[in-house]
């Protein structure tokens, strides 16, 4: 053991690249034979015998350019010779009968008859159409203005019957108001408006008595300055119920006014006087903090 030892010991070292020398050369000579099979197979398709020598110099030298041969000039076509144009042959110069033009000249002034006979028609159906639309708007606005004359008379006759029936109506409501306003043997004219047999005035306390009969039905909750009048006149039956009431001096303030309306309105029936009449008519004054 110790021998062997002494000897590897004292042995010279392995030269390094052994194993990648060895691998290399054995590629290069897998590679020539691989080589040398390709170029034996080559020649045989080819059968073409040639060889290749490869000559390895010390010192590497280029090669001089092969020599090339110039390339032939082109050879050129020859032109071809001119050709002459073709000599136009004159046409024959054909003279139309004298037949056929008067034919010709026959139809066209035909036709022209007919076109012009044609707008000739259509120009007097257009004046037709038109003079039918303007008939046709004349009696349209006259039936229009026989129909707003119409509407016009209408409307007065309407008027007219109105106001008649409204004087029929108020004299109706005056004889009423005769009937029974009036008392038997009443003195007054024929126009009189009063109510009584004969006229007197109403008393000194009556005006008190009225007022103290309509102010409980005011209802005036406004404030207002002053003390302004408010001046009614009443017209009554003679059993005292209210007939109608006008404002013949407005105190200035509508408010008051109104409030005062409202309650003769709402009264409906007057006092009598110490006498047992109803004065009619009769104005009376109202103001607000009396």
């Amino acid at each position: 053991m110790h021998a062997a030892a002494d000897r590897l010991e004292f042995a010279p070292p392995d030269v390094p690249g052994v194993v990648r020398a060895f691998m290399l050369a054995l590629l290069a000579h897998g590679l020539l034979v691989a080589a040398l099979t390709a170029g034996v197979q080559w020649k045989r398709e080819s059968k073409i015998i040639s060889a290749e020598a490869e000559l390895w110099a010390a010192v590497p030298v280029a090669a001089a350019p092969m020599l090339q041969q110039p390339p032939p000039e082109p050879v050129l076509p020859e032109k071809p010779e001119p050709v002459p144009p073709p000599v136009p042959v004159p046409e024959p110069v054909v003279t139309p009968p004298k037949v056929d033009i008067a034919l010709e000249q026959d139809k066209k002034r035909i036709q022209k008859a007919k076109q012009l006979a044609l707008e000739q028609q259509q120009e007097k159906l257009k004046q037709a159409k038109l003079q039918q639309e303007k008939a046709k708007e004349t009696r349209l606005k006259a039936e229009q203005m026989k129909q707003a004359l119409a509407d016009k008379a209408k409307l007065a006759q309407e008027k007219k019957l109105a106001e008649q029936q409204a004087r029929q109506l108020q004299a109706q409501r005056d004889q009423n108001l005769q009937r029974m306003a009036g008392l038997a043997g009443a003195s007054g004219a024929p126009g009189a408006t009063g109510k009584a047999l004969q006229s007197a005035g109403p008393s000194a306390s009556y005006a008190g008595r009225v007022i103290a009969r309509v102010k409980p039905n005011i209802v005036f909750t406004e404030a207002i300055s002053g003390n302004p009048t408010a001046v009614v006149e009443v017209r009554a039956s003679s059993d005292g119920t209210i007939m109608s009431r006008k404002l013949t001096q407005s105190s200035g303030v509508k408010e008051w006014d109104e409030a005062v309306l409202r309650a003769i309105d709402k009264t409906e029936v007057l006092p009598r006087d110490t006498d047992g009449r109803v004065p009619s008519p009769l104005l009376i004054s109202f103001r607000p903090k009396d």
